[in-house]
């Protein structure tokens, strides 16, 4: 099947400068709609990557994403996420933008068509076979990930991806990847919009489902989660208060002494 750019399409919609904030916030919403029920169709290859994954950091490796752009932004948004989260050290998920850090914040001109800077920038971080690496990038075309991808390749190390067109040259240079068509986006080429929001989705369905693997949750709830903050340490305390039984200011002494839910639930005796 040949190669088609969904993402650059020409959208379904014109003259938006003459609708109504209404119309334009009601068909933005309706294009919505439809990113879940493509991520939907994907389900069996984020299964197959997630599994690698889970695989590669129990062997002590870790995971990276590597993107440019939007997508560079979103990888380093789930990576940073994990560590509150899951309480996970800020090592094992790793979120690598073309252009380098200060891209975060502001777009650096022609850092995404570099073919040599996505390797040299997991060089730096020492890249071995045991991690593995995911590039993300909605039209599947960025060379600064795809070149990572095959050098990747080329040291066995495994790869996958998160891209929005069918057939394209990441998802061939991919070991495990993941294509979710979203189609034209509203803005035509915007793929911040409809591609950006599969791509948060897959994200988030990726590193939770690895993190429950790992043993990152117990039940339904965040026992590794770093009490960073008023909000977290009142939600640890409810926790201890629902799995053991026991009152408010025994659930307080108890964090403070052993400083997570996990490691309080495991020294608790009554």
């Amino acid at each position: 099947m040949d190669f088609i750019k969904t993402t650059e399409q020409d959208s379904k919609y014109d003259h938006l400068e003459k609708q109504s904030i209404l119309e334009l916030l009601t068909t933005i919403n309706k294009e919505d709609q439809l990113v879940a029920l493509a991520v939907k169709k994907a389900i069996p290859q984020i299964e197959q990557l997630t599994r690698k994954v889970v695989s590669q950091l129990k062997l002590g490796g870790r995971l990276f994403y590597l993107g440019a752009g939007t997508s560079g932004r979103l990888g380093i948004l789930d990576a940073s996420e994990c560590p509150p989260t899951f309480g996970v050290s800020h090592d094992l998920v790793i979120g690598l933008i073309a252009g380098g850090d200060i891209a975060i914040r502001k777009a650096v001109e022609f850092a995404e068509d570099s073919n040599n800077q996505g390797w040299i920038d997991l060089k730096e971080k020492n890249i071995c076979d045991k991690d593995i690496v995911v590039g993300i990038a909605a039209s599947g075309t960025t060379p600064y990930v795809i070149s990572a991808l095959n050098k990747c390749n080329e040291n066995n190390i495994p790869t996958g991806c998160i891209t929005c067109n069918l057939n394209s040259p990441l998802a061939k240079t991919a070991m495990f990847p993941i294509e979710v068509v979203v189609g034209p986006e509203f803005i035509t080429g915007s793929s911040r919009m409809k591609a950006g929001t599969a791509q948060k989705l897959i994200l988030n369905m990726l590193s939770t489902s690895v993190m429950i693997q790992l043993g990152k949750v117990k039940g339904n709830k965040m026992v590794d989660m770093q009490l960073s903050n008023e909000k977290l340490v009142k939600r640890g305390e409810k926790m201890l208060i629902e799995e053991l039984g026991i009152q408010s200011i025994e659930a307080q002494k108890l964090l403070q002494k052993y400083g997570s839910v996990r490691n309080a639930i495991k020294h608790f005796t009554k």
